[in-house]
């Protein structure tokens, strides 16, 4: 089941309707560090 484009929007709205224009970059930026994160964990997982 792969993610389609409208769905992929909805939640950008939705998203953006919670957390509003100004928190918006911050929240992207924490999302990515734990991204970040966890790939990091999973390649030392495999060492």
């Amino acid at each position: 089941m792969a993610i389609g484009i409208w769905q992929l929007v909805l939640v950008l709205v939705i998203v953006f309707i919670v957390f509003g224009a100004g928190k918006l970059p911050k929240v992207m930026g924490e999302i990515g560090s734990a991204i970040k994160a966890l790939r990091e964990g999973l390649k030392q997982d495999e060492r």
